[in-house]
């Protein structure tokens, strides 16, 4: 069979989801390729419009207009003392030589403006050349309206929402986490907010920060940069030729396509976020729930993909863990918990009542230790978060409850939240009879200031949802005014980060290590380039992109050679 003179359609390069594979079709675009993008469902954005925004990448010239200074080095050292041999080492070494490249495209290309986002510190910021000022930019707010009849088709979330519209950035978050503590830096932040965003409406405005900013603006320059965009249409196969990817076939509107693609096919089609089966296969039995926060259409269509071409896969055990709050509504979406877990005035504890982790770790480190990933002990579930009144009227819970506020009725009603008038009552209704002795634990700590156990506050990350009126430890603080609450806390996640086996380039491997001509595969549909870790806010938004743009950029030489 001659495929050649069987194609329905003929482009140069096709890329196979519309997230973080949007940077490869505006590079590769930009640079004279006819590029299409085929998305499997019916909205724009993948898991990055669902995502927080925020864009590890360090030496940008973002961060060096901030009057940040580090070196390429620095960072490469970073990331070797973290990652080790859990990931190969060209390729960490490709981001950390190719992300200011990519934070260059990305303002020349869409209408993004970017901001540092101060202090969010490396995950790991106390390693050898870890950052506490931070390596990472988000999206300042956005008008979605302005991308046209592209904005109702990108995804949406209520994972974090606000009780009325209002845009808001990392550094926002925070500064309106602490309302009850630092009211005139929180208040002035709070209106500024406001009226951007209910203003924003009466002028027929949308304004948005984080991944739906971002996914905005990159629908924005693909659009502008001539990509053309087909909704409802997964791929179903990949094309190959003599060893070479010649193209796909895809299903579009329920008919399907042979799509030529010359320079070659990015695969960006995400993770297993929402395969049960597979997941409680790789990685732990105890997850019976959908908790996944990823795009709900990634199913794990990686898994095919890889079959078809003989590419190997890796790290199938792993994903961006994130600590969460389940939904009080039947069918809901998780809720974040972003800072609950690293104020003073809450720990967190198994059914043993005592805890078992550094509550204000980063969320992957939390999440596989709640899992039991690290210990080999297995799971934690049940678990639960533990604080008092003092907490609850200092702090927003669930991201929209302000301090003070009583917590819906429908938290309780749903046994998410549970209220007691001691300790002892409190463990006698969640069924933890050992939580008496595991707070009166934790509360010896934090009158010393000082975590015994797990070292809760000494790192420069556990810090920055702390609460610095807080001392001498801004994550630790008694749990001892009544009344007192406990919250059902699970182990959710952003998605998943093993995947297709890929180089320096997104070249997709062949188990034998063979490189197969023409594929690649980028974002979460890609083993995680920093394999087991995840070494700061926004790295998995930003291996997707730069691994996109190195796609790219292989893609048009391949073209051209």
């Amino acid at each position: 069979m001659n495929a050649k003179r069987e194609w329905d359609a003929s482009y140069d390069l096709v890329v196979a989801g519309s997230g973080t594979g949007l940077m490869g079709a505006i590079t590769a675009a930009r640079r004279g390729l006819r590029t299409l993008v085929i998305e499997k469902g019916a909205f724009l954005g993948g898991s990055t419009a669902l995502s927080g925004g925020g864009m590890w990448m360090p030496g940008n010239r973002v961060l060096e207009d901030a009057g940040v200074v580090d070196t390429p080095e620095r960072a490469l050292s970073y990331l070797d003392t973290l990652v080790g041999d859990t990931a190969p080492r060209a390729r960490r070494e490709a981001y950390v030589a190719n992300a200011a490249a990519v934070v260059d495209e990305m303002l020349a290309a869409t209408p993004l403006e970017l901001s540092h986002m101060e202090e969010y510190a490396d995950y790991f910021a106390d390693l050898l050349g870890g950052s506490a000022i931070g390596r990472s930019v988000e999206p300042e707010p956005f008008n979605v309206k302005s991308i046209g009849d592209d904005a109702p088709l990108l995804r949406t979330s209520d994972a974090i929402s606000a009780p009325v519209p209002m845009p808001i950035t990392s550094g926002d978050f925070r500064a309106m986490n602490l309302m009850g503590r630092r009211p005139l830096q929180a208040i002035p932040t709070m209106v500024k907010r406001v009226f951007q965003g209910v203003g924003g409406k009466l002028v027929r405005k949308d304004m948005a920060a984080g991944g739906r900013a971002l996914a905005a603006a990159l629908v924005a320059g693909a659009r502008q940069a001539g990509v053309e965009i087909w909704l409802n249409s997964p791929i179903r196969e990949v094309v190959l030729e003599q060893g070479k990817v010649t193209g796909i076939v895809v299903e579009k509107d329920g008919t399907r396509q042979r799509v030529a693609a010359s320079a070659g096919v990015i695969i960006a089609v995400g993770g297993f976020d929402h395969n049960g089966e597979l997941r409680r296969k790789y990685q732990s039995p105890a997850l019976t729930e959908d908790w996944s926060f990823g795009n709900p259409d990634n199913t794990g269509d990686l898994f095919e993909i890889a079959r078809q071409v003989g590419a190997g896969l890796a790290l199938l055990d792993q994903a961006w863990w994130f600590p969460a709050i389940p939904s009080p509504e039947p069918g809901g979406a998780p809720i974040f918990m972003l800072s609950e877990r690293s104020l003073p005035g809450s720990m967190i504890v198994d059914s043993t009542g005592h805890r078992f982790f550094n509550e204000a770790s980063d969320y992957m480190s939390a999440g596989r230790a709640m899992l039991g990933l690290d210990d080999g002990k297995g799971d934690h579930l049940p678990m639960w978060l533990i604080f008092d009144q003092t907490y609850r009227n200092r702090y927003l819970f669930a991201a929209s409850v302000l301090p003070r506020a009583p917590i819906p009725r429908v938290f309780y009603e749903s046994g998410v939240v549970v209220k007691a008038g001691s300790i002892a009552e409190l463990g006698d209704k969640i069924g933890v009879p050992g939580l008496v002795e595991g707070a009166a634990r934790f509360n010896l700590l934090a009158s010393q200031g000082k975590d015994d156990d797990f070292k809760r506050g000494l790192a420069q990350y556990d810090r920055y949802y702390g609460d610095p009126t807080q001392t001498p430890n801004p994550n630790l603080g008694p749990i001892t005014a009544p009344p007192f609450y406990a919250v059902k806390t699970i182990p959710a996640d952003l998605g998943t980060c093993g995947g297709i086996t890929a180089d320096e380039n997104g070249r997709v491997m062949r188990e034998d290590g063979t490189v197969i001509d023409g594929l690649y595969a980028v974002g979460n549909a890609a083993a995680n380039a920093f394999g087991i870790f995840y070494p700061g806010p926004g790295a998995t938004i930003g291996q997707g992109l730069v691994f996109a743009y190195l796609a790219a950029l292989h893609a048009v030489a391949r073209m051209h050679r």
